[in-house]
C-alpha cells in the first residue's frame, strides 16, 4: 500500500533520517521518499497508515 503524507516540520536530510527511522521501526521493509522541499513522504508500506502517523508523532513529525 502507498501512503502519501505531508508533514510541515519535515525541513533538512536529518529530519529525513529520523522519519525514516521512525517507519522503519513500524516495517522494517518500508521504502520510503521524503521530499523537505514539498514536505511530503510517500511511503510503500504493509503497516496501516495509523501506525505510519503514530511513527511520525513518536519521532516529532506529525503529518498534517
Amino acid at each position: 500500500m502507498t501512503i502519501q503524507l505531508k508533514t510541515p516540520t519535515l525541513a533538512c536530510s536529518s529530519c529525513v533520517n529520523t522519519v525514516t527511522a521512525a517507519i522503519k521501526t513500524v516495517d522494517a521493509d518500508a521504502e520510503i521518499q521524503a521530499n523537505t522541499k514539498t514536505k511530503l513522504i510517500v511511503v510503500e508500506t504493509q503497516a496501516s497508515e495509523l501506525a505510519i502517523r503514530e511513527a511520525l508523532i513518536n519521532a516529532g513529525y506529525p503529518a498534517a
